[in-house]
C-alpha cells in the first residue's frame, strides 16, 4: 500500500538526516565538496611521495639513463594528446554558446518564463538572481504547501490520512535539511556560490517526491478531499519547477567549471611538457645524469609531480561534473537505483498491481 512508500521515503530522509561516517565525509569532500584545485594538487603531491617511496623501498631505480628517457618521451606525447583532448572539450562548450539572433532569443525567453513562474510561485514581483536564493524560495514555498496539506489531511479518514502524514512529515525533513544545508553554507561564506546551491540540489530527492506523490494522488483518489487533492497538486507543481530549476543551475555551473578546467588545463600543460623534457636532459650528460645520483630521485620525483598535474585537474574535475551529473539524471518522477541499490518499484511492487 502506499503507506509501505511513504513510510520507507520517512526512513530514507531519517536515515539521510543522521550524521554521516568518516569514511563518507571524506568521499564526498573528494567527489564534490573539496575545492578542485586542493585536490589535484593533492594528487600531484601523492605522486611525488609515492615515487619518492618506491625509490626509498628499492622498487624503483632512477639511475637506468635509457628507462627515464623512454618514460619522459612517452610523458610528452601523452601530455600533449591531453591537452589536445581538453582543447576539444572547450571547443565542444563553446560551439553551445554560438547561436543566431533567433535561438538567442528563444533562449531568453525561456529563462524569463521560468523566472515567471518562479516568481509566481513563491509570491515575489521579481524572482531572485541569486541561484541559492532561488532554491531557497523554492524550499520555503514547497515547505509550506506540505503544511497545508498536512492541515488538510485532519479532515481525512483511514489509509489515507495515514499514508498523507507519513508523506508530509518526509518533505517537510527533506526540505528543511535542505534549508538547512544552504544556511549553514550561507553563514560561512558572505555570497553563497552556485556551487553550494548545486550540492544542495543534488542531495533533494525530489524524484522520490514526485513520485510518492502521484502514487498518493492515484491511489487515494476517492478518499482525498478537494482542498487536500488541491494541496497535493501544488507540492507536485512545485516539485516540478525545482527540477527545472535544478537542471538549469546544474548546466550553467557545469559549463562555467569544465571552461575553467580547460583553462587550467592548457596552462599547466606547457610546465608539464617542459618538465617531461628536462627528465630526458637530466640523462643527457656524456656519463649519465648530470646531478649527484642521491639528488635524482627528489628531483626526477617532483618533475614528474609537474607533469602529472593536467591529469590530476582532470581527475579532480571529472570526478566532480560525472558524480554530479550521474545524481541529476533522473527528471520527473522516475526513481532510478540509489546508492544502496533499493529503487521505490522494488519497495512497493504491489501498486503497480492497483
Amino acid at each position: 500500500m502506499v503507506g509501505d512508500e511513504t513510510s520507507r521515503a520517512t526512513a530514507d530522509e531519517a536515515s539521510a538526516s543522521r550524521r554521516p561516517t568518516i569514511f563518507a565525509r571524506f568521499q564526498r569532500w573528494v567527489l564534490v565538496d573539496g575545492d578542485r584545485l586542493f585536490v589535484a594538487a593533492c594528487i600531484s603531491v601523492g605522486t611525488f611521495v609515492f615515487f619518492l617511496g618506491l625509490d626509498w623501498l628499492g622498487v624503483i631505480s632512477f639511475a637506468n639513463a635509457n628507462s627515464i628517457t623512454r618514460l619522459a618521451s612517452g610523458m610528452v606525447a601523452g601530455t600533449f594528446s591531453l591537452v589536445t583532448l581538453v582543447v576539444s572539450i572547450n571547443q565542444l562548450i563553446l560551439s553551445q554558446e554560438f547561436t543566431s539572433a533567433g535561438a538567442a532569443e528563444d533562449r531568453l525567453e525561456g529563462v524569463e518564463s521560468f523566472r515567471s513562474e518562479v516568481a509566481k510561485t513563491i509570491g515575489d514581483p521579481v524572482a531572485p538572481a541569486s541561484p541559492a536564493r532561488v532554491l531557497e524560495e523554492l524550499f520555503a514555498s514547497i515547505h509550506g504547501r506540505a503544511t497545508t496539506l498536512e492541515d488538510e489531511a485532519d479532515t481525512l479518514e483511514g489509509d489515507a490520512r495515514e499514508d498523507v502524514r507519513r508523506y508530509v512529515r518526509a518533505v517537510e525533513s527533506s526540505t528543511e535539511r535542505a534549508q538547512t544545508l544552504l544556511s549553514e553554507s550561507n553563514a560561512e561564506k558572505s555570497n553563497t556560490e552556485t556551487f553550494d546551491a548545486v550540492s544542495v540540489a543534488v542531495e533533494y530527492d525530489v524524484s522520490r517526491h514526485l513520485y510518492t506523490a502521484k502514487r498518493l494522488s492515484r491511489h487515494h483518489e476517492g478518499a482525498l478531499s478537494r482542498p487536500a487533492r488541491e494541496a497535493l497538486d501544488r507540492i507536485v507543481a512545485d516539485l516540478e519547477l525545482f527540477t527545472v530549476a535544478r537542471e538549469h543551475i546544474k548546466t550553467t555551473y557545469l559549463q562555467r567549471e569544465l571552461t575553467r578546467f580547460s583553462q587550467l588545463t592548457i596552462l599547466t600543460g606547457v610546465p608539464a611538457i617542459t618538465s617531461a623534457l628536462l627528465i630526458g636532459f637530466l640523462y643527457a650528460g656524456r656519463t649519465g645524469a648530470v646531478i649527484a645520483l642521491p639528488a635524482l630521485p627528489w628531483v626526477v620525483s617532483g618533475l614528474l609531480a609537474v607533469v602529472f598535474v593536467p591529469l590530476a585537474l582532470l581527475t579532480a574535475y571529472i570526478l566532480r561534473t560525472a558524480t554530479i551529473t550521474r545524481r541529476t539524471v533522473s527528471i520527473g518522477p522516475l526513481v532510478l537505483e540509489s546508492e544502496s541499490g533499493s529503487t521505490s518499484d522494488r519497495c512497493t511492487p504491489e501498486l503497480d498491481s492497483r
